[in-house]
């Protein structure tokens, strides 16, 4: 899979241990204590082995971006990251474009769990705040209240973290009494450098899925989860946020790294389970159940669940869909023929699209229907 023309400069390492399930969750997740953390280590550290002997793989002397996600990373406790700096090697992690995301939870990020993770090189927090409502972080099944949020921006400004990034949830039943403007006002007023903003979705397979189903909780209507959306993309523009990608807004300069490598197709590396891998046109992908992942990878076999090999027409249709989530969009030049500029003529007409420097740009009411203008102009330029 991999050659040594292609040393892979981006890590995305699975922590899939949680203290509970959230209802909506339907992540690669375990409820386990951090007591985890051996093991997870030693898991991960028998998969990096593996595809180093068996599919060739090289990191490059300097990573570019390194993302500890879940899961629930904090829950591993202060000394994970030290481990992750040990597993990759500390010589390849630094410089000044150099960062290293990990994903906390506010109960968590203590201030000596943040010392240490700055310490160890983490650049930024992925802080999973969720809401600042306390009737919603409850019917979420948080276990945060808002006052632990403001403390956990606090203590990792405090430890010297670089960036900052809140994630907050959109889309929740209106019967919880949230007030979203106040909300998302209150999330700027914490100063995060980073807003990541996601719309709730009810999965089949979850707690929150089957209550829906049985017809005992009722979801919000797409009216409000659009209505929401585009009220804190305002906010958040008006407060001095770039909406540069579909979910994600930042202060200037400090837009988040690790994404951009997917969205431009470079390769990268994923290390746990459930985790996913790009080689150029080759994904891979691990097993989900963190049990048969660790036994694999102990036992010196692939954890690999599968792979595919994306073929001319699965690679423009992901580059069309990954160019238009970003705030640069699609080239007109790229468009093949007349009726590709025809549909995004059309979407400018309908206020779904800017035309920016020769590129076609979604608003972010163009971005609420990204699924939909993906496949017309993918059919299009393939017409």
């Amino acid at each position: 899979m991999w050659t040594e023309h292609d040393p892979v400069a981006s890590v995305y390492l699975h922590a899939p241990f949680c203290a509970r399930r959230c209802p909506y969750c339907d992540y690669a997740v375990s409820v386990a204590g951090g007591h985890e953390l051996p093991a997870w280590v030693e898991a991960i550290g028998a998969e990096l082995d593996l595809l180093r002997s068996e599919e060739g793989l090289r990191l490059s002397e300097r990573l570019d971006t390194v993302y500890v996600g879940g899961g629930t990373p904090s829950h591993l406790g202060p000394t994970a990251m030290d481990a992750v700096a040990d597993l990759l090697g500390r010589g390849r992690l630094g410089g000044p474009e150099f960062e290293w995301t990990a994903e906390a939870n506010p109960e968590d990020l203590t201030p000596e769990l943040a010392g240490r993770w700055a310490q160890a090189g983490v650049t930024r927090v992925s802080l999973g705040v969720q809401s600042l409502h306390l009737p919603s972080l409850r019917w979420l099944g948080r276990r945060h209240e808002p006052r632990d949020a403001r403390g956990a921006v606090e203590a990792a400004r405090r430890a010297g973290i670089r960036e900052l990034t809140l994630d907050l949830l959109f889309g929740l039943p209106g019967d919880l009494g949230r007030r979203w403007r106040d909300e998302v006002e209150a999330v700027v007023g914490l100063g995060p450098d980073h807003v990541s903003l996601y719309g709730l979705t009810v999965e089949p397979d979850t707690e929150l899925g089957r209550a829906v189903a049985s017809g005992r909780e009722a979801p919000a209507s797409e009216d409000r989860r659009d209505a929401e959306y585009l009220e804190a993309a305002e906010i958040l523009s008006e407060s001095g946020y770039l909406h540069y990608e579909v979910s994600s807004f930042a202060r200037e300069g400090r837009r988040a790294r690790h994404e951009a490598g997917y969205r431009e197709g470079r390769p990268y590396l994923g290390l746990g389970n459930g985790a996913h891998s790009f080689a150029p046109p080759v994904r891979r992908w691990n097993l989900t159940d963190w049990a048969a992942y660790r036994d694999r990878c102990l036992a010196q076999r692939s954890p690999e669940e599968a792979r595919e090999r994306l073929d001319a027409a699965a690679l423009r249709l992901e580059r069309i869909w990954l160019a238009l989530r970003t705030r640069w969009g699609w080239a007109l030049e790229e468009a093949r023929g007349s009726r590709a500029r025809e549909v995004m003529e059309g979407w400018v007409d309908r206020g779904l699209a800017l035309e920016v420097g020769g590129r076609i740009r979604l608003t972010p009411r163009g971005w609420l229907r990204l699924d939909e203008l993906t496949v017309a102009l993918d059919e299009a330029q393939a017409g």
